[in-house]
């Protein structure tokens, strides 16, 4: 669809390309959600993530994401990107972008992907403390 991007990548992600892509001349709102590795998790310093996915099955879901959003949300357009690999405290695993006429729809359509996609998506993330690591969300 000329509509949705999804993507998957071990390159670091652009919220530039992700707000390029939806940017529309009849949307007055484009909204962003980016997610960024923090320093640390339940009180415990964090030094990095590792994110993977089965990818085939990641893209279709990411897509249905998108698709649901369109037709749920009074929405132009979406980009749902994230990455797999390692990353550093402050660099960004995942972007979704969506333009709408108003502002309420796309914050509406971006909670929507991004509470989504940490149920359903298979990708998994492996937090590294000072002490040891830990998979989280090891099941979608």
């Amino acid at each position: 669809m000329q509509n949705i991007d999804i993507a998957i990548s071990n390159k670091k992600l652009s919220v530039e390309d992700c707000s390029d892509f939806v940017k529309e001349p009849n949307c007055g709102a484009i909204n962003l959600f980016v997610g960024t590795v923090r320093n640390q998790t339940n009180k415990k310093e964090v030094t990095k993530l590792d994110f993977s996915s089965y990818e085939p099955m990641a893209l279709k879901e990411m897509q249905k994401i998108a698709e649901k959003a369109l037709d749920k949300f009074d929405i132009s357009k979406i980009a749902i990107h994230h990455f797999v690999g390692e990353l550093q405290i402050g660099e960004i695993p995942v972007i979704i972008a969506v333009s709408s006429a108003h502002r309420t729809a796309g914050f509406e359509a971006c909670q929507f992907a991004i509470d989504t996609l940490k149920e359903t998506v298979p990708i998994w993330k492996k937090e590294y403390f000072v002490d040891g690591s830990v998979w989280v969300n090891a099941t979608p």
